[in-house]
């Protein structure tokens, strides 16, 4: 989510969807860089009742309808299982998509925008820095949840939102271009870096060789395994909703689960300078894993299971080589606030894999265990 980048006629596009109310007002809402996001506010019987308007980032997601159509089968038939199991308050612990006055999943505008929906989700917060344990455990619980949720998905295999997103030996493919143009005269500097990626670079394929050999199943997964992609209920600090649902798309489980330990065990920040500040805190570790596999635990093969602190390590792994390839290529993808920072960033997830690979037989142990 984010602020909106240019003035949008909220009134016009709420009368849109089929929204009980009296329009009141809107405001920009959330903390995120890709797509514009409002809180709109309706008077329902002298009532405030809030909605999320949200317009998707066609410019970021080249296949908005496609996006959407996944969105739309992923909240109903999580809704419709969350109903079936008699849950009280299903509409907080899924998304619930709001249809336009037409009945469809989204309004396109007359400039082609794709705008959707949501009912907001009340008395619950998303959070950008995790504080500790237990709100690693609720974020872990509440993206397992989300996987048992979606499991049995019907209707065929979901739209690719960004394609080869975690196929990690094509990321591994355009590092070793990027190396040998070496347009920008980097590499020299960067040897230590390079020797790192190249004495891993076999294991690169492992999870995308199991997949295509279906020795792992291919799931419906979130991709973007945040803290604050999940709602914390403000009263008891629950995970109860996962949202931000616009890379849910065909992958593994281990994609979900390792950056959950990617951006959740290490102290340090993503930029971090001082290498020794950088660790794989075991204590948190401890939490994702009960946390995950306490919701998680029976849609998941033994094989997933054996291989979650794996997904930890390649996850890492594969965004620090994508600031690396990104250094080599003089910056162009990443945003950056100083010379070097991408070789930072990449540093840093280096580091966060070595101390991974240190401790992963006792990460395996707990993975594993009854």
């Amino acid at each position: 989510m984010s602020s909106p980048a240019k003035n949008h006629d909220t009134r016009a596009l709420a009368a849109e969807f089929a929204l009980l109310g009296d329009y009141a007002d809107a405001k920009p809402y959330g903390s995120g860089h890709i797509n514009d996001t409002y809180c709109l506010t309706l008077n329902q019987g002298g009532r405030a009742v809030r909605y999320l308007l949200q317009r998707i980032n066609h410019a970021i997601f080249k296949d908005p309808d496609g996006l959407m159509r996944n969105v739309e089968r992923v909240c109903a038939h999580a809704q419709a299982k969350l109903r079936q199991a008699g849950a009280a308050d299903a509409s907080r612990r899924a998304l619930t998509l709001v249809p336009t006055r037409s009945g469809k999943g989204w309004h396109t505008d007359a400039e082609g925008n794709r705008w959707r929906c949501y009912v907001f989700v009340e008395g619950a917060t998303g959070h950008d820095v995790i504080r500790d344990a237990g709100q690693a455990r609720e974020a872990a619980r509440a993206f397992g949840a989300f996987q048992s949720l979606v499991a049995d998905l019907p209707g065929g295999r979901l739209v690719e939102t960004i394609p080869d997103f975690h196929h990690t030996p094509r990321r591994l493919a355009r590092f070793e271009a990027a190396l040998k143009a070496d347009a920008h005269g980097r590499a020299q500097g960067v040897r230590r870096e390079i020797d790192f990626v190249l004495a891993r670079a076999k294991e690169a394929s492992l999870v995308v060789d199991a997949l295509a050999k279906g020795d792992l199943p291919e799931r419906v997964t979130h991709n973007d395994t945040k803290l604050n992609n999940v709602l914390l209920d403000d009263a008891t600090q629950e995970g109860i909703c996962v949202i931000d649902l616009d890379t849910v798309m065909p992958g593994s489980s281990l994609y979900d689960f390792g950056d959950l330990v990617r951006t959740s065990t290490s102290p340090a920040a993503e930029d971090e300078t001082d290498l020794s500040k950088v660790e794989m805190m075991m204590p948190m570790y401890e939490a994702l894993i009960e946390g995950y596999l306490s919701t998680a635990r029976g849609s998941l093969t033994p094989l997933e299971r054996e291989l979650l602190p794996f997904g930890g390590k390649l996850m890492t792994f594969e965004v620090g080589l994508r600031f690396l390839t990104d250094w080599l290529e003089g910056d162009v993808y990443f945003k950056v606030k100083r010379p070097g920072h991408n070789l930072d960033r990449c540093r840093t997830q280096f580091r966060l894999v070595e101390r991974i690979e240190a401790q992963l037989p006792a990460m395996q142990a707990l993975a594993t265990k009854s």
